[in-house]
């Protein structure tokens, strides 16, 4: 996540942003502290208190996902705007979504995406956390003031701050005294000198006395052999003493000094080898050119020849193309008209119409023989019916006649 000033520029990020997620969490849990969360967010949601890392470094995804949607929602309806209670079975994408929309609406910028949530965890869901809660302190009406410093305890820094100062004087004290020990313990090799010399004298002054010794070798030997020991001076050298490191370094400095010699010397070989090749590969390079310069001039007429050809084929095969697309063309059209005579041909030569048009002519004179017959049986049905009409109403007539005769007769 890009850093903003003040004027909303982009800043930057330096060596020590990979910590800026820990000072937003413990600033963030300051101010849910302030605005009370322990007991309207965690009491009513069974959640544990958070810690001064929570949002900073992964522990249990999913739980820090539901954490972290259910204190955004919290702030943001302490922050004034109505905001639902996010569920365990709602789509995280929507509510992220709705989340960093009531952000927005905030006038806070959101430059990241919103798949950085979704972990809830990291840098971005403790900037979008601090600044929720930066605005429900703002609507509670809650605003920053100086520390105020109690006296006692600036009285007490003081007498410490005597304290540490004599401490260190006494430190500084102890520290000459025991430099001024150590330099008593130190032998002083001309004083040791200076004595051995007298004795050496006295020595020498008592031999001239002495003619003839009285002492036998062998426990004169046996003396020197115990005494030895005690007369070795052994001066202890301390690693630490600037005298052993300025001969080390005069040591170190005569070493490279003389492997630079001889490396030098090497390397001015080299350099003159190097020189000397380098002007042979020069001269060597004018032989060849000047050797070459006819061939490198047909060389280059070749070229331009060769570019004039490319020019030329280049025109011709623009020419070749285009009457390539005209062949295409004229080859399209007559494969066109080839298929129309073909289809022309087939029609004329084709007697398969004929033989349909006899077939049609063939079904309908059996359909017509079919309706004479139909038209016979019909016609003969309705003669038939018409003598049986006839002969009841002869009938008929003849018995309405017979009656009124015989009354007549009577």
């Amino acid at each position: 996540m890009a850093e903003r000033d003040e004027d909303g520029a982009v800043v930057e990020r330096g060596p020590g942003a990979a910590y800026t997620a820990f000072v937003l969490m413990e600033e963030l849990l300051d101010k849910l502290k302030l605005l009370s969360y322990e007991e309207e967010v965690l009491r009513r949601h069974n959640v544990r208190p958070l810690s001064r890392h929570y949002f900073a470094l992964p522990t249990n995804p999913g739980e820090q996902f539901f954490v972290f949607c259910t204190l955004a929602a919290w702030l943001i309806t302490k922050a004034g705007h109505h905001f639902e209670q996010p569920q365990e079975y709602d789509d995280p994408n929507a509510i992220i979504s709705k989340i960093l929309s009531e952000l927005r609406s905030f006038g806070r910028p959101v430059d990241f995406p919103p798949s950085k949530l979704k972990a809830g965890y990291g840098e971005q869901a403790c900037y979008v956390l601090d600044c929720l809660a930066e605005e429900a302190l703002k609507y509670s009406g809650f605003s920053w003031k100086r520390p105020v410093y109690p006296t006692d305890e600036l009285e007490e820094e003081e007498i410490t701050e005597d304290d540490m100062e004599l401490t260190l004087n006494k430190l500084e004290e102890d520290v000459v005294e025991e430099e001024s020990d150590n330099e008593e313990d130190f032998i002083d090799l001309n004083v040791l000198k200076a004595q051995t010399y007298r004795s050496d004298v006295k020595d020498s002054t008592k031999q001239e006395e002495i003619l003839q010794s009285t002492t036998d070798a062998a426990e004169w030997n046996l003396e020197v052999e115990r005494v030895l020991p005690q007369l070795k001076v052994t001066v202890r050298t301390d690693n630490k003493d600037w005298r052993i490191h300025v001969d080390q370094m005069h040591q170190h400095k005569d070493g490279i000094e003389s492997s630079l010699k001889e490396t030098r010397g090497y390397l001015d070989k080299f350099l003159n080898e190097i020189n000397r090749t380098l002007e042979k590969i020069n001269s060597r390079e004018k032989y060849i050119n000047n050797q070459l310069e006819h061939l490198i001039q047909e060389y280059r007429s070749a070229q331009a020849l060769l570019s004039e050809a490319k020019e030329k084929y280049q025109e011709g095969s623009g020419g070749v193309t285009e009457r390539i697309r005209v062949l295409s063309e004229i080859t399209e059209v007559l494969e066109k008209v080839k298929q129309e005579t073909e289809e022309k041909g087939s029609s004329m030569t084709d007697g398969t119409p004929l033989v349909r048009i006899k077939q049609a002519l063939t079904k309908l004179k059996q359909e017509t023989i079919q309706m004479d017959i139909q038209i016979g049986v019909m016609e003969h049905t309705l003669l038939q019916s018409k003598l049986k009409e006839k002969s009841n109403m002869t009938r008929d007539m003849n018995e309405t006649m017979i009656p009124e005769a015989t009354i007549g007769a009577y």
